[in-house]
């Protein structure tokens, strides 16, 4: 997003912050609401359109947006839309896009308020790996021709009883209405908003063999020395590395031993 679909969308996630430190408040239930409101203006183009309008007065807006859903959200909900129409942006489709997102971040802040944040991280970056390995189940969950109510059945065989709920809400999510994104990058997309939740960033690192619990410690503190934030490490082998590593953070890759790689983390932090 740029210019003021990207303010509009820091103000949305400040109030969406303040709904969720609220113990009234059940975030999962927000984030149910969110995605229905989402599907709803992916669907209604024209809505979406009058509720971006920048001829429109903001406050008339929202009191739109009230009115249509005051009987079909929460009122918190219902406010935090009113808050995003009052807004101006870019595009219509940003706001959906927000939405979207803050949808997304209210699952993740329940899974995080009851300590199961760091489960569902594994298990999306998890999911990613299996998905991109088999083609015939990557084919089946992004098969047009095939219906909603099938993807989800799939899904639930893949992960119901397996994976937090969290996890298979958010994947089913994703799968279900894609909105035209690829399932990788929904998936990635997914995976930092988890991290944002702890301010933190991911490595996505590929061994050779699985890094001991004293690896990992020191590979850890090694990239937040260097990137200067706390860092989730997703870890994955991959026998073709060698004695190596590769390490990806965002679109930087690192490839090499972990001895080298701390080497010119000091190099870098000595510069």
């Amino acid at each position: 997003m740029h210019g003021a679909s990207r303010e509009a969308l820091a103000a949305a996630r400040e109030r969406l912050d303040a709904l969720t430190d609220s113990t009234s408040v059940d975030a999962g239930s927000l984030a149910d609401e969110l995605a229905a409101v989402t599907a709803l203006l992916h669907r209604e183009v024209s809505l979406r359109r009058v509720l971006t309008d920048p001829a429109q007065a903001g406050e008339a807006k929202a009191e739109l947006a009230q009115r249509l859903l005051g009987t079909q959200v929460s009122g918190p909900a219902a406010d935090l839309v009113a808050g995003m129409v009052r807004s101006r942006w870019s595009q219509s489709r940003d706001l959906v896009d927000a939405l979207e997102e803050l949808a997304d971040t209210a699952d993740l802040t329940a899974a995080q308020k009851a300590g199961r944040l760091d489960n569902v991280e594994d298990e999306l970056f998890r999911f990613g790996r299996i998905v991109s390995s088999n083609t015939e189940l990557r084919a089946a969950l992004t098969n047009r021709s095939a219906t909603t109510s099938a993807k989800g059945e799939l899904l639930r065989s893949l992960l119901g009883g397996r994976a937090d709920v969290t996890t298979e809400r958010l994947v089913t999510r994703l799968v279900t209405v894609p909105r035209g994104r690829s399932l990788e990058s929904g998936l990635e997309s997914l995976s930092r908003l988890a991290a944002d939740r702890r301010d933190r960033m991911v490595a996505v690192v590929t061994s050779a063999v699985p890094l001991s619990d004293t690896q990992k410690q020191r590979l850890g503190a090694a990239l937040a020395k260097v990137y200067g934030r706390p860092m989730h490490l997703n870890l994955d082998v991959d026998p073709e590395v060698l004695g190596g590593i590769r390490v990806q953070v965002g679109d930087e890759v690192i490839n090499g031993s972990i001895a080298d790689r701390l080497e010119d983390a000091g190099r870098r932090l000595a510069s």
